[in-house]
């Protein structure tokens, strides 16, 4: 993970900003002295009571430091905050929207997802871990045992709203029971199908710049020496109407901040995929089928490869 800026709450402290929000909220009539401690009025943004920003014994509670926080983002430019929360915080949300609104915000400038837990497994059975006990795994020590490409790929699996079971031995498989090798295998063996055509065909002349135009997007020329009224096969229609819907899912991710729905998307891509392949040989005897159909699986490869690419896991050319 790479950060443009690691904020520190020191700096906050040192530039006092909360004081800044403190002035602010009293310029504002928004603030008000009670049992000794200083309140501010967040029931008035919809908030179902009024919180505490100073004890009373002088201290600013975590509340103050947040909206100092907040306040810090929007002075630097962000029209949007996005916060990401475990669920035992899903009570604080009201009381930062209150402080955004507060603030003279617009209610769409704060938005917060609330992540769940995720839950190791090993051979069946959840791995307990305990901070006061020390036993704890590390990012760093699940990326050594399962790799960077089935960790991202795993945690990617589930809506960031539902418990996530991080299967460890299932990560590790080499086969198709495991999501991410199922993917990359439908690439790998495209890669190989288009090295076998340029390497085998019969008209290896005729099919080169086929394979080649396909993987550089350069279409234009390709439509005129391809006929692709030939893939008529149920398994081939399945595949084009599965590519088809790419673009529209990254726009329905993109909407809604749920990355599952490629992971999603690529393991069914790979299962009409690998259904063609079991049912259709690509390079024939037939050269004007063999074009279509090279065709065809040149432009999976680019959607795999894509799709891949975005969540920052490899596409090997062979495994």
């Amino acid at each position: 993970v790479y950060y443009d800026v690691w904020f520190r709450e020191s700096e906050l402290r040192r530039n006092k900003a909360e004081q800044q929000v403190l002035r602010y909220f009293a310029e504002k009539n928004l603030t008000y002295e009670k049992d000794g401690a200083l309140w501010f009025k967040s029931s008035q943004f919809g908030d179902e009571k009024d919180r505490v920003l100073i004890t009373k014994h002088g201290e600013l509670t975590y509340f103050a430091v947040d909206i100092a926080y907040h306040k810090n983002k929007y002075d630097r430019g962000f029209e949007i905050v996005y916060d990401l929360w475990g669920p035992d915080h899903h009570g604080y949300i009201a009381r930062m929207r209150a402080a955004i609104l507060a603030l003279g915000l617009p209610r769409e400038a704060f938005e917060v997802k609330i992540i769940q837990q995720v839950n190791l497994l090993r051979d069946g059975e959840v791995i307990k871990m305990s901070k006061r006990a020390g036993q704890i795994v590390e990012m760093a020590e699940l990326i050594d045992e399962v790799g960077v490409d089935a960790a991202r790929f795993f945690f990617l699996m589930r809506r960031i709203s539902a418990p996530l079971d991080f299967d460890i031995e299932l990560a590790k498989k080499q086969s198709e029971d495991n999501p991410v090798y199922y993917v990359q295998y439908a690439h790998a063996r495209i890669c190989n199908i288009l090295k076998f055509a340029t390497q085998r065909a019969t008209n290896v002349e005729d099919l080169l710049p086929v394979v080649e135009q396909v993987s550089q997007k350069s279409v234009s020329k390709l439509l005129n020496r391809v006929n692709l009224k030939l893939l008529q096969a149920p398994e081939e229609l399945e595949l084009i109407k599965n590519m088809i819907e790419y673009p529209n899912c990254l726009i329905q991710i993109a909407r809604s901040f749920e990355p599952h729905l490629l992971t999603q998307y690529l393991q069914n891509l790979a299962s009409v995929f690998h259904k063609f392949y079991h049912n259709h040989r690509v390079v024939t005897d037939d050269v004007e089928l063999t074009k279509a159909r090279l065709c065809l699986v040149a432009a999976a490869r680019i959607v795999f490869a894509n799709g891949l690419r975005i969540m920052g896991v490899s596409a090997p050319k062979e495994m």
